[in-house]
């Protein structure tokens, strides 16, 4: 049971009836995982309202015929009613309650109410339950509010999609759709499914993945998400993922886990609750029987004093004050394009001291273009031919940048078939051609095979790295072939970002295994605060423990390179999340657009967030305080009990409910 999610996973062969029936004492109603509630029905017509409006009635009435006829017991009868209407629920759990010994808020109220009724404050009885139905209503409503940012989520895909199938076109359910087939996506409609597209361009509207709302265009061989919206064209696109597989689907069970993860400081509510009921109980019960045995006062004065203490104690306000806030939290962070993996990792962030980021496609574009070549002896368009070859085999961005410049040229990399490929880690690549051993890859490999590097080639890296490129050599165990100059620019969102979040007091560190030249460009353009080169992998696993030994410490990759990093990191952050299955499943924050800018908005969520878990605390107990100090000079009544209650529950719901309106456009001011 996923009560932060409102959702029930059974397994076996059962009927949704029997599944009711077994939850018929909580009242549960059951809609199937594919069903969408629809939009919320207003609080003033919710049916725990009209429950109250109905009370509410019967005791005014009631109130209203105890002044008309004296020594009636009609009135009695409808206070009786009013009790009976207003406090169904309540009375219905705490009659259970009591049997099985467990005492909960529900048990409290019911003693309370009982107790209230056998002395003969009936009206006061009845306004207890009104107005803690009233609450219960409150915090339903603000918890369903927030889930509803998961539902929104699963609207977002159509249940059907048109299929080309055989030469027809049909209409099929998503979960009829099959891996290969073709979908078939006109202007306006939202597209059902993941895939690849096969035919046709237009402008992709991405808001409901990644949370941005400038349309992406996508044309033939692009990827496409399920509950993305065709804007412009006609599109033919391959489906790629079964519809459980598709992005959005993994959201929206990654944000349900998320929700249904308990918060450090939830957790520590509810072991606080765990020994604040019983002492709550005890006090009652204490405030009830000593006075009256010990020093003779009134048994009816002191009983209403100690029913007054248990309504004052009931710690709802307590138990909601943290739960409400991440659910909230979470669910807008996710709407905006910002997945966080639960309730441990919202907390983290807002305490986080410092940001650690990877370059290359972090904060660089990650597409790095070849700028310069110079060879050395041999024909340029050959051993550009060779390089690409070699490269093929590697995943790195330089690769990338390569095989486009061979295509510019016109080297023909693709006749050259090279054997024994191997990846030197953090270094370059090596694979044999026509019986010859080459590498590609950074200075440092070469120097470690050559030694010292002549001094032209020293002056010539030394130059490409004072204008910030990174340098590839081409070569062999005897000499150096070729020197490649590779510029990769800073993202705009990248500077933003950091600026942002040295504002914040945060340190920002940038951890590269390139070159002191290039890292030192690419970092002060990017305005970090500090620059960590020449690091390997498991350089940069030693340097994030370090940091993290200090202070809470996120470390910001793409979610594939440097995963252990991104493990040791208090927080790790993937970039692009929408493209990669890797991002979703490994880091603790995926920002699902390349947008760094959703960083420093998802900090000042957390932390307000985190300020706003805190306050909620300090209203529910500092108000449940002040009125059981009244029971000092024997002010308390049951009217002040259930308004400093209910009062608390307003304000920790409310206040809660303010994370809601924390949207894309408030990035700079959280």
């Amino acid at each position: 049971m996923n009560f932060e999610a409102a959702k029930i996973t059974v397994t076996g062969d059962i009927s949704r009836e029997k599944v009711e029936k077994a939850g018929a004492f909580e009242r549960l109603k059951l809609l199937d995982n594919k069903e969408f509630p629809g939009r919320m029905t207003s609080f003033w017509k919710q049916p725990s309202t009209i429950k109250v409006y109905v009370a509410a009635f019967i005791l005014l009435v009631s109130i209203t015929g105890s002044l008309l006829t004296e020594e009636s017991a009609l009135p009695v009868i409808g206070y009786a009613l009013s009790i009976a209407v207003g406090g169904y629920s309540l009375l219905y759990k705490g009659f259970f309650n009591l049997i099985r010994a467990k005492f909960d808020m529900n048990t409290l109220m019911t003693i309370a109410v009982i107790g209230a009724a056998i002395i003969g404050e009936w009206v006061e009885g009845a306004v207890v339950v009104i107005l803690f139905a009233v609450s219960e209503a409150l915090e339903s409503y603000s918890m369903n509010k927030a889930r509803q940012s998961i539902a929104s989520l699963m609207s977002e895909a159509p249940k059907d999609a048109l299929i080309r199938r055989n030469g027809y076109e049909i209409k099929v359910p998503v979960e009829k759709i099959q891996v290969g087939d073709v979908m078939i996506v006109k202007p306006g409609q939202k597209i059902a499914m993941d895939g690849k597209v096969i035919k046709g361009t237009s402008t992709i509207n991405e808001a409901a993945i990644t949370g941005e709302s400038v349309p992406a265009v996508k044309a033939e061989t692009d990827t496409v998400f399920a509950g993305t919206l065709n804007e412009e064209g006609l599109l033919e696109v391959k489906v790629t993922k079964l519809a459980e597989d598709t992005v959005i689907a993994k959201i929206i069970h990654l944000v349900e886990e998320a929700q249904a993860e308990k918060a450090p400081s939830q957790a520590f509510v509810d072991k606080f609750a765990k020994y604040y009921t019983p002492a709550i109980i005890i006090t009652a019960l204490l405030t009830a029987v000593v006075p009256p045995l010990l020093i003779g006062a009134a048994w009816s004065e002191w009983v209403y004093l100690g029913l007054a203490v248990l309504v004052v104690g009931c710690p709802c306000a307590l138990i909601i004050s943290t739960p409400v806030a991440v659910v909230t939290a979470i669910g807008t962070a996710a709407r905006h394009g910002v997945l966080i993996k639960g309730g441990v990792y919202l907390e983290a962030v807002g305490n986080l001291k410092t940001a650690a980021f990877d370059k290359t496609g972090t904060l660089t574009e990650g597409f790095p273009r070849i700028t310069e070549i110079v060879t050395y002896g041999e024909d340029e368009r050959h051993l550009l031919a060779l390089t690409a070859a070699i490269e093929k085999g590697s995943q790195h961005p330089l690769a990338s940048a390569v095989i486009n410049k061979a295509d510019e040229e016109g080297a023909d990399y693709r006749s050259i078939q090279p054997d024994h490929f191997q990846s030197l880690t953090g270094r370059g690549v090596m694979a044999s051609v026509n019986g010859v051993s080459y590498y590609a890859g950074s200075p440092d490999l070469f120097t470690s095979l050559h030694g010292q590097l002549p001094d032209e080639l020293q002056e010539k890296i030394k130059a490409f790295e004072t204008e910030g490129s990174t340098v590839l050599l081409l070569g062999t165990k005897e000499k150096i072939l070729q020197a490649m100059a590779a510029k990769d620019p800073v993202r705009l969102s990248a500077r933003k970002a950091v600026k942002e979040l040295n504002a914040l007091g945060m340190k920002t560190v940038m951890l590269t295994g390139d070159n002191r030249g290039t890292a030192e460009t690419v970092g002060r353009s990017a305005g970090v605060k500090d620059i960590k080169a020449g690091l390997l992998p498991e350089a940069k696993l030693k340097y994030v423990k370090s940091l993290r030994s200090i202070s809470g410490t996120a470390m910001i990759g793409d979610g594939v390179n440097d995963a252990p990093a991104l493990a040791a990191s208090t927080v790790g952050i993937a970039m692009g999340g929408a493209g990669t299955d890797t991002a979703l499943e490994t880091a603790d924050i995926t920002l699902m657009a390349d947008d760094l800018s959703r960083l420093p908005y998802t900090v000042k969520l957390s932390r307000k967030a985190l300020r706003i878990i805190k306050q909620n605390i300090t209203f529910s107990l500092a108000l449940k305080a002040l009125a059981l100090l009244l029971v000092i000079p024997g002010w308390l009544t049951l009217w002040i009990a259930i308004a400093a209650d209910m009062g608390a529950t307003l304000l920790v719901t409310l206040n809660s409910m303010r994370l809601l309106g924390i949207n894309n456009k408030d990035k700079g001011s959280v």
